[in-house]
Order: structure tokens, then sequence, then C-alpha cells
């Protein structure tokens, strides 16, 4: 680890994930002796990670600092900002974690599903404008901000060398489905005293003006059900609690009853309603008890907006749901956007469900989906309403930030100087200071079954070289007589005469080894080269090789 002793006169900022990337949120203050950790979220794999179930951060330097971490705060409830803390918080020590309600309902419901009980942790729910005091050194005054999913919060953090402000994920939605506008005039008060750091999200920097308000995503969908004249299917993100919400008063209006299939988004659905985010004038029914009723009193909210292959639309797309079967005459409406990386995955899901001949509506063709995170205009508020002295764009691939922090300096009152940080980097502030000086281990997990970080990139990069190029286990049996066997998966049709020749370079390359009395383990290396050189010779391919001696 390349790092500077801390000192008593500066804050250290350090982000562990969602620096250059989408996904796995989390960082780290440190004053002095001690630490406040921001969110702990996890990512999805994409397309070469393969079987990557979850990526969560690495956190091998709170582990190291762990008696020094004196709080928590959770911004909110999406599972890029509190997905990895059941794998996450049993290797830390038990310290107060404050978020929202919803936020923390969701976190105990995840938590239980592992096993830990709230014996185990120490979760405090506070109001969205309370204020928490953490350690010695840190004050938190927690403001209300929009974003897609009740009990969003940002912060101003006072500390010994001034004002940080994190916006945690936002937009500005002037017509938010609640009616609880985001507390702007909270950032704006901290401007007028000075903030000396803003961290502001980045995601959207490449997008010109506002977001679309869900008020409007929620007028088309209606306008959308109202068409339907058979059953109608809505995907969306689970955790889009106010997206759902709308859903359901659309269909009760419309006189549908409404249908959910899926865990996450029954699970979601129970934890809002438990706490009342959520409510229903007419109880959730049953795919068995939807049998009697006509096709347009019908509603299915399920899940599988980012074409998930055991998701509830991907296995009605390809028929293999168990109790639901597609026609023509239903409408099937995508409310959401693929994440980077699952564009392919959700494609293939929309063109299986135009052969079955339903109807397909997403966007960009249809206005269904508005996005969580703030376009350019609105970050430009939140910069002009901080006039911040420096400026960290958080929350985005490098593009994002790059951009974001273009952005800043056609502010008003531009930030002295913006960094572009990356996950690990350590960004030493005082009143007149902002640089990265140092670094600490930071990086993926990979989540695979039951093993967490028991897969390597190495792994991985094996599991492509499989997928690409097939496997070769060459086995040689030295006694009595040495002959070679062969297992051969995905490299080639059975091929008896190439079998032939592999067989011969590599008992060549063993009687070799033999004559000239190697170790064991050269004769192996040995016959690795021989046939790893016939094979891209003759082939032109690399499959992964696996050379075993048996004496």
């Amino acid at each position: 680890m390349n790092k500077q002793p801390s000192t008593q006169d500066a804050l250290e900022v350090i982000p562990l994930g969602g620096m250059g990337e989408i996904g796995k949120n989390m960082f780290a203050y440190r004053y002095g002796d001690e630490i406040l950790v921001v969110d702990g979220g996890l990512a999805f794999p994409e397309a070469h990670q393969l079987g990557i179930d979850l990526i969560i951060p690495k956190i091998d330097y709170l582990q190291e600092h762990a008696g020094l971490i004196k709080g928590w705060i959770l911004t909110h409830g999406h599972e890029d900002h509190i997905g990895s803390l059941p794998y996450i918080l049993p290797r830390l020590p038990r310290v107060p974690i404050y978020s929202g309600r919803l936020t923390l309902g969701l976190l105990r419901e995840k938590l239980s599903e592992f096993g830990i009980k709230d014996a185990d942790t120490d979760l405090r729910e506070i109001e969205l404008d309370a204020q928490v005091r953490v350690g010695r050194n840190f004050v938190l005054d927690c403001f209300r901000i929009t974003h897609s999913i009740p009990d969003n919060l940002g912060y101003v953090l006072t500390t010994p060398v001034g004002k940080v402000v994190h916006t945690g994920d936002f937009k500005i939605d002037r017509t938010p489905t609640d009616g609880k506008l985001s507390q702007l005039d909270r950032i704006e008060k901290a401007g007028d005293e000075g903030v000396l750091l803003l961290i502001s999200d980045s995601t959207n920097a490449e997008r010109p003006g506002w977001s679309v308000s869900e008020a409007e995503v929620a007028e088309n969908i209606e306008e959308l059900i109202k068409a339907a004249k058979g059953r109608v299917f809505i995907t969306t993100f689970a955790s889009q609690t106010h997206r759902v919400q709308n859903i359901i008063r659309s269909a009760e209006k419309l006189g549908r009853r409404v249908v959910m299939e899926g865990r996450s988004m029954l699970k979601y659905a129970q934890v809002a309603q438990q706490l009342g985010y959520m409510e229903f004038k007419e109880p959730l029914v049953t795919n068995d008890e939807v049998s009697s009723m006509q096709d347009s009193q019908v509603l299915y909210m399920c899940t599988g907006s980012q074409g998930q292959p055991m998701s509830v639309l991907s296995r009605l797309a390809f028929g293999n749901h168990a109790k639901i079967a597609l026609k023509r005459g239903d409408t099937v409406i995508l409310s959401s956007s693929p994440i980077p990386g699952n564009e392919e995955a959700v494609n293939t899901v929309i063109n299986r469900l135009y052969e079955i001949g339903v109807d397909v509506l997403y966007p960009p063709t249809h206005k269904v989906h508005a996005s969580g995170h703030g376009s350019r205009d609105e970050q430009l508020e939140l910069l002009n309403l901080a006039r911040p002295k420096y400026f960290l764009p958080w929350h985005g691939e490098p593009r994002h930030q790059i951009n974001h922090a273009r952005l800043a300096q056609s502010a008003k009152r531009p930030p002295q100087r913006t960094l572009v940080a990356k996950n690990g980097d350590i960004v030493r502030l005082t009143p007149d200071d902002f640089k990265v000086v140092g670094t600490v281990p930071a990086g993926a997990v990979y989540v695979d079954g039951l093993g967490v970080g028991d897969i390597s990139d190495d792994i991985i990069m094996d599991r492509m070289n499989m997928s690409q190029e097939g496997v070769l286990i060459i086995t040689a049996v030295l006694h009595p007589t040495p002959h070679i066997e062969l297992v051969s998966r995905g490299f080639v049709r059975s091929n008896r005469e190439l079998e032939q020749q592999i067989r011969k370079v590599a008992l060549e390359a063993v009687e070799q080894g033999n004559r000239d009395k190697k170790r064991l383990e050269d004769v192996r290396d040995d016959m690795y080269g021989a046939v790893r050189r016939f094979v891209r010779k003759v082939t032109g391919r690399n499959p992964v090789l696996i050379p075993l001696l048996v004496d």
C-alpha cells in the first residue's frame, strides 16, 4: 500500500468504489484516528466475466484500520449502494449505521436472507433532515434529494477542515410522485457558509438539459395501458418504488388487477408497503386468481428489465415460464433502459418478444422511462448552489467524470480545482490543498456461488479462453508402457487423425525427457510446450491446455 501518514490537519477522502465505474459505490472519510464510511454497493458482471454473480468492493483498507471506523451513512436503498453489505458487515466491527426508514428496511430484509440478525448490527433510523454526529470529527446534516427511490439523502459533512457536500444520487424532480421536493435550500445555505468540497453525481454528464419527471413517465405509461386491449406486462427496476406505485395506481384507475411476478419485485413491494411507502386500494392477486378474468382486466408487474436469464420476462420471452405464456394481443412495456453491458441481453429478449407477436413498447420510441440521475443543467444547478472551492466528480465512468469536470468550469463561480479520482486514491483535503497523495488497495471482489473473493482475474481469463478456444487435457501415463490419453471439450469435433498427431507429439516429448533423465515437472512442461506449438501451427487455435503426468 502506497500511503502517506494521516495528519490531524487534513481530511482524507478515499473512494473504494464508484469512481470510473457505474456501481459498487463506497468511500471513506478519514480524519486523524477516525473513519466515516459511506454506502456499500455492488455491481453486476459484464459479459466477459463468465460465471460471476456479483462484484463487491475490496475492503482491505477498512479491515486494516477497522478500529478507527466510527460510523456508516447509507444514502439510499439501491443495490449499487447497499448490495454488498451482507458480505462486508460480518468482516468489520459493529458500528452505528445511519439512514432513512426505507433504506434500512430494505437492508434488514437483505441481511436476514444471509442469516444476519438485528442484534448483529446497529441500524439507526434517521429523518432525512436530521443532524448526526459520528465520532469527534464528523457532523452530518442530511437533506432530502429526489432520485428514483424514496428516502434518498445527501448531506453536508462538517469536519475540522471545512464543509463537504455530497449530493448522493440525484435528479431535481419538480413533480415527484410523493410530493417531497429536494431540499436544495440546504445546499444553498452550505454554499453561503462556504463549501470546501463538492462530491456530486456524474452519471448523466453527457446529457443536455433536464431529466424527465416521474410524473410525465406515469402519464405516458397510463396512456399505453389504457390503449392496450389484452393483458399488459410491465417490467422496471424492482427498486423503482415510485414508478411501481404509479403503475399500480394507473392499473386500479383503469380497472385492472395487478399480479406481481419475480422475487425481487415482491420483496421490494412488501417492504415498501409495510413501511408506508406504497399502498394498494385493492390487494394483489395471484396468477391462479386471474385465470377467470378477462385479459383486459389484468396487469402483470414483473422482473427482467435487464434481460437477466432467470428473470420473469426472459422466461416469458423464451417460453420457459411454468404458469404464464405470452400470446398475440398481449402488450409488454419495458419501463427501463439497459445498464451498460446489458444491451445485448435486453435486445435478445426484445427480439424474442417480437417473434411471439406481442406489442413491445420501450424507450426511446416510447417515453416510458426516466433516469434517476440529473442531466447537465441539474448538475450545473448543484454546482451553482454549493459554490465549492474544490470539486470531485463521482458516480460514473471516466467520460462522465471528465465531462462533469468540464461542466464545472461553466459554473457561476467555478471550483478552484477539480480532481478526477480513481478507486483507491487518497485525496487529501485542507483549506489550502486538494490533491492525491497516495493509494490504498481497491478493486473488485468477485462473488461466484458461495465463494467470495476466491475468483481472480486470471480465472476469469481462463474461463474466457475455454469459452472461446476450448479445453484440451493431455495425460501422459508413464508406466508400464508410456502412452498418451486425450480429453477434448469445445476444441474441435472428433478428429481421429489430429488426435493421433497430438498423441505422437506429446509422447515424443515425454520419451525425450525420460532419455535426458529430466525431472517430472520438466517433462510435463516440455510436453505442454510441444503440444501447444503443434496445435497452434496446425489449427491456428489456442485451447486451454492442461498437461498431466501419471507415474
